[in-house]
């Protein structure tokens, strides 16, 4: 009888051995196929959130590069060569701003109620922007453009301004008129035309963290328009910032290179920083429960070869008597170690099928309850985010500002459980490897086996 067929009648007349074997496997298989499932559910619902938040790369001042000393000047960088590094492949599209204090004329008012005068009487931040769609507060939905349209790079030479709606309403403007301006000079004055009215949300009283005036009172404007203002109107034009929108997230390497190798000494000053931030924020929850599920699913196959070693090398010391007449027989020893790997690797690949069946509707259960107190573990800690008082870096107070969270980047609470062929080829080679692993030990028992000993003293 060919070692096959005994398999076949082995594993059939030790139904109760058999059975253990197969919920051993069963409990394996279903742990494995676990992991192996969490972890393709995280890896897809990471990229997902990549192409939500989209692949952005911004050019910004290199604060380990600013010296010491009483006066610290932002680097500046030519708009030239920023609109060389927007023209690389791996840009979708780009914008960059420049900032310059700006004074109203012609009988225009600053919203009250907010700080004093930071920038002295009448004196408000202008800010030139190349696209002001680009804008992250626009693209999160922070701000909304109530009338009018955004301004663009076909806007780049003209004078052209964006105000916020409380600015509007306190000088009844509209889209169409006409607000003069003067520039830090005090002396240059040019006529902007509203192109647009936008909202935002956040109160007039709290002046803004970075320039300290009212956000009602902020001025977007073209980038043409309030540079003919500036100080450094006779010269080429400037930008102290610049955001790039990749085609890809992948791409994020690529383009670095690349916009070194065009933007060469013109970087000095300044670093290409992957706004990765959201990204981070968002799928902190994913790695949390991917990096559990792959620890649990190793031990559990650890411990599942054990117990299987045990079983196996239980099997071989009770079936002494049957090897002992099959060696006197004439039967070779190597296709008696094939008979316990076929009987193990039959019942390895039914438990297999087996948990297919229902492990996907277990693991979408269990990772779904798992990721959802991770997720609201951490959204509690971004709610619960206090940034540094008005006029405060927060450093004195030990609070980084870097840490403050992202908007509308909430932790990701929902994961989608898919098999396909490919989790179970997975499953199937770490199931022959872990019987494999629990065949090879009890091996060397079988072929220390004796038939003349076996079938005379009975072991």
């Amino acid at each position: 009888m060919n070692f096959v067929k005994r398999a076949g009648l082995s594993l059939w007349s030790r139904k109760g051995r058999t059975l253990i074997t197969l919920a051993t496997f069963l409990v394996i298989s279903v742990m494995v196929l676990a992991g192996v499932l969490i972890n393709d559910a995280t890896a897809q619902a990471e990229r997902d959130a990549k192409r939500s938040v989209g692949a952005e790369v911004n050019l910004e001042t290199d604060l380990s590069q600013l010296g010491g000393g009483s006066e610290l000047r932002a680097p500046r960088i030519d708009t030239a060569t920023v609109d060389k590094v927007g023209a690389l492949p791996q840009v979708r599209k780009y914008t960059y701003s420049m900032w310059d204090r700006v004074l109203l004329g012609g009988g225009t008012q600053l919203v009250g109620g907010g700080p004093k005068d930071p920038m002295g009487p009448g004196g408000t931040v202008g800010m030139g922007v190349l696209d002001t769609s680009l804008l992250s507060d626009f693209r999160s939905g922070k701000f909304t453009l109530l009338s009018g349209a955004h301004l663009t790079a076909a806007d780049k030479g003209k004078k052209r301004l964006l105000i916020e709606e409380r600015f509007a309403k306190e000088n009844k403007l509209e889209v169409g008129d006409t607000i003069t301006l003067t520039g830090n000079d005090e002396k240059t004055t040019a006529d902007f035309t509203v192109a647009g009215v936008y909202r935002d949300p956040s109160p007039a009283t709290e002046p803004d963290g970075e320039y300290g005036i009212s956000p009602a009172n902020m001025l977007y404007g073209t980038v043409g328009g309030l540079s003919a203002l500036g100080s450094e109107r006779n010269g080429p034009l400037q930008a102290a910032d610049a955001t790039f929108l990749l085609q890809d997230a992948d791409m994020q390497g690529a383009f670095k290179d690349e916009a070194k190798k065009v933007a060469g000494p013109s970087l000095d000053g300044f670093k290409l920083d992957a706004n990765d931030k959201a990204i981070r924020q968002m799928t902190g929850p994913l790695k949390s429960i991917s990096t559990t599920a792959t620890l649990a699913m190793w031990l559990m196959g650890l411990a599942g070869a054990i117990v299987l070693a045990l079983l196996v090398n239980l099997a071989v010391k009770q079936r002494h008597k049957e090897y002992g007449v099959l060696l006197a027989m004439g039967e070779k020893k190597s296709r008696l170690i094939a008979q316990q790997a076929l009987e193990i690797v039959v019942v390895a690949a039914l438990a297999i099928g087996l948990s297919s069946l229902f492990a996907p509707r277990l693991t979408q259960s269990a990772g779904q309850a798992l990721l959802g107190r991770e997720a609201t573990s951490a959204q509690h800690k971004i709610d619960s985010w206090q940034g540094p008082p008005s006029g405060s870096t927060g450093l004195g107070e030990g609070i980084d500002p870097d840490d403050k969270p992202v908007e509308d980047a909430d932790p990701i609470d929902k994961i989608t459980v898919r098999l396909d062929p490919a989790d179970l080829a997975t499953l199937g080679a770490i199931g022959l490897g872990i019987g494999l692993l629990a065949t090879a030990i009890p091996a060397g028992a079988v072929l220390r086996l004796s038939p003349r000993t076996i079938l005379t003293k009975g072991k």
